[in-house]
């Protein structure tokens, strides 16, 4: 029932998949052990993740695992892909391949490619393009082929894909050991006030807006995200970044960053496509909206990908240019520092 990695365009809704309505004899029952007697092949772990990133809900509401039902109570399991979502048609769809060998393959993914069907995106994903190119790809344990993790929609940036069962064990235990290495470059609002620092804090879905991801204080909702951040050039109303991340939970590096005040560039989700900081002259907000046009997206681009291999064990590491779009907006904000005492201007 979860899945902790990183995308989320893929989860910008929530599908009913269950619904159970309490009889009026029933005994109060911890929500996990009464799903557990309903759901056939569910585990009580599933029940909990699911629970943790608020996904079963009692009358509307979504509750922890430790919730005790009651007679009446309304229950919901609600994930984030549709129920019929697992018929997957293979589709002839392009792949930068990197890298391959018998074990594994490196993808450099573009903006636009959605990694898994899901609503809205049931064709077109990089997944119907595996199914094509490949034979037999093993299964995650959200029944995805090959995918050891994901990134967003519109982020752009390497992911590797398992081609055995062996693979995929291996890789997936060195994301959750947090020993793989995986950096992304982001272009953020605002000028970061350090040279570098880390973001720690628990991240669950939005209590008001599902489709984004928030930074919870209590230790009990959500699960633990960190993210180690290095300043690499400013442009005084906005900064180029390097993230590094210990822990990838959907929409980490978004939401962490609008957490602490400097949402992505253009991020239209967490309110990154907004005129955030800047001048009121008529000509920096034409600037802005020609950045836009530039990088249509948020500004996020999964730069570096480490991790050991699962048959040599050997060390390898993968590095990719920034795609064109991320390079011409930002050399569009290298041109207007030049040319602008960005210190001097109105805010």
């Amino acid at each position: 029932m979860s899945n902790n990695t990183e995308n989320l365009d893929l989860e910008d809704e929530l599908f009913e998949h269950f619904r159970f309505e309490v009889p009026k004899g029933q005994a109060l029952l911890r929500i996990d052990k009464y799903l557990m007697n309903l759901i056939q092949n569910a585990t009580r772990n599933k029940i909990q993740n699911a629970a943790t990133e608020g996904n079963i809900f009692v009358n509307d509401i979504p509750v922890k695992s430790n919730y005790k039902v009651k007679p009446f109570d309304v229950v919901t399991v609600m994930l984030s892909h549709p129920p019929f979502e697992n018929h997957i048609l293979p589709e002839d769809i392009p792949l930068n391949i990197v890298y391959e060998d018998d074990a594994l393959l490196l993808i450099n993914k573009e903006p636009g490619m959605v990694v898994h069907p899901g609503h809205g995106n049931y064709t077109g994903t990089l997944v119907n393009a595996l199914a094509h190119h490949f034979d037999n790809l093993p299964m995650n344990s959200s029944e995805r082929p090959g995918l050891v993790h994901r990134i967003d929609k519109d982020t752009s940036g390497l992911l590797v894909v398992a081609k055995t069962e062996a693979a995929m064990t291996h890789l997936a235990k060195q994301f959750e050991a947090k020993t793989s290495e995986r950096e992304y470059i982001a272009l953020v609002w605002g000028n970061v006030a350090e040279e570098s620092g880390t973001i720690e804090g628990n991240l669950a879905r939005h209590l008001k807006d599902r489709m984004q991801m928030a930074v919870f204080a209590d230790p009990e909702i959500g699960k633990p995200a960190i993210t180690h951040y290095k300043v690499l050039e400013r442009f005084g109303y906005v900064t180029l970044i390097s993230c590094k991340l210990e822990t990838g939970r959907t929409h980490q590096i978004r939401a962490h960053m609008k957490h602490i005040g400097h949402p992505l560039f253009n991020d239209e989700r967490y309110g990154g496509h907004l005129i955030l900081k800047g001048t009121t002259f008529t000509k920096y907000k034409q600037f802005i909206e020609n950045c836009f046009k530039a990088l249509p997206r948020q500004a996020l681009h999964a730069k570096t990908l480490g991790f050991v291999h699962p048959n040599t064990g050997e060390m390898m590491r993968f590095d990719t240019e920034l795609p064109q779009d991320f390079q011409d907006c930002i050399e569009k904000w290298r041109n207007y520092v030049k040319t602008h005492n960005v210190d001097e201007e109105e805010n």
